[in-house]
Parts: structure tokens; sequence; C-alpha cells
């Protein structure tokens, strides 16, 4: 199973470069291999493939999308694909039937020497709004875990390759942004960090940079 996994997970990323020609752009920061916490726009079920592509070897194997666990076990193939191809840390998002706390899971899978990819917005983003409100988590987290990075990645252009109700995907040129890294501060309360964390996000999207233009 793990020899099979790491094989779908090549594929899985050479597809996504030939569909894409993604490439990663580092601003303010360098991909070194240290315990991060990635939070980035969520426009597709795809989003987390892109950051792990981009991501250089040594970081990938390291780096786990955090995913819900009512969709990546729903069937055994994203059984397989969620669980063992991406060794994804997956939540129960329903508070009626979960049995543990998402925050402790998580920080645990930081304490174990793994990075985390977060999409904070909770859902897709099928809006024209450039992010939905965040949720908590990622200001809880990053509380929990102060000496850990907190890193903003924007993922541009997925939403056109795979539009909703598509099953063949387009190919268009994505990029990932990486922009440089957040702590909370010490004093700093859950709307303030929020709301710095959403605008260092968007500070990354093209629309931002034409704006300076």
């Amino acid at each position: 199973m793990h020899v099979a996994a790491r094989l779908v997970g090549t594929a899985i990323v050479l597809f996504a470069r030939f569909i894409t020609a993604v490439r990663g752009i580092w601003q303010g920061i360098e991909p070194t291999p240290k315990e991060r916490i990635y939070f980035a726009n969520h426009v597709s079920h795809g989003d987390f493939i892109l950051i792990w592509t981009v991501l250089p070897w040594r970081l990938r194997r390291k780096t786990r999308p955090v995913a819900g666990a009512d969709y990546w076990l729903k069937t055994p193939l994203k059984r397989f694909i969620g669980r063992d191809v991406f060794n994804s840390v997956l939540i129960d998002r329903n508070p009626n039937t979960r049995t543990s706390d998402p925050i402790a899971t998580m920080a645990e899978a930081l304490d174990e020497g793994a990075s985390l990819i977060l999409f904070p917005e909770g859902t897709r983003n099928e809006t024209e709004q450039a992010l939905l409100p965040f949720k908590a988590g990622l200001y809880h987290l990053g509380k929990s875990r102060p000496g850990v990075e907190i890193i903003p990645v924007w993922i541009d252009n997925l939403n056109r390759v795979m539009p909703k109700g598509e099953l063949v995907p387009i190919p268009l040129i994505c990029t990932v942004t990486f922009g440089a890294p957040l702590h909370i501060a010490v004093q700093e309360n859950k709307a303030a960090f929020i709301a710095r964390a959403e605008a260092a996000l968007l500070a990354l999207s093209p629309a931002a940079e034409g704006s300076d233009k």
C-alpha cells in the first residue's frame, strides 16, 4: 500500500504540473524544512494538491493537508487518496459527531514534525468575493503553538482550470505565492489576528498587485 500511495502521489503531481504548469513564488520567505502552518484561499478540491506540488520534495513529504473527514472518507478511492497518498489530517467538521478536538489533533501533527495546509474560509469560495470570512481555527492553532510560522499562500487561476460542474480540466497556467510568515502577538486578540491574516493573504493576490501599479 505504501508503494502504491507513493506512485499515485507522484502521478498526481506530474498531472497537476502538466495541466497547470504551476510554479511556486516565494516572497519574503524561503522553502526551508521547518514546521509551518500554510493557510490559503479555497476555490477547488485541488487547492492543496497545487500547494503540495510546488513544495520541494523534502518539504512535501512532511506537509499534511487538513481536510474534512466527511468528504475524504466517503468512498474507498477518496479514503486511499486522502489518507494514504496525502497523509491528510482528517477532521470531523460536525461538532455533534466529533470525538476529538480538531485543534488538538492539528497541534499533535505539528508536534510530530509535520507542516499543515489549512483553508481558514472553511469551505470553497464560489462567490464573487476574493475571500470568505475566516473561521477561528487558524487563530486557535497558532495560539496553541506560537513558535510555528503561519504562512499565507495565494492560489491563482485554479478555479478556471476546473470550473464547478466540469469533469475535464482546462489547461491553464497557475501560480502559488507564499508570503512572509506571521506570528500571533502576545496580546493580539482573535479579531485582530484574523483581520491581519486575511489582509496578508489578499496582498498576495494578482488583484492586489495590479492595484499597486
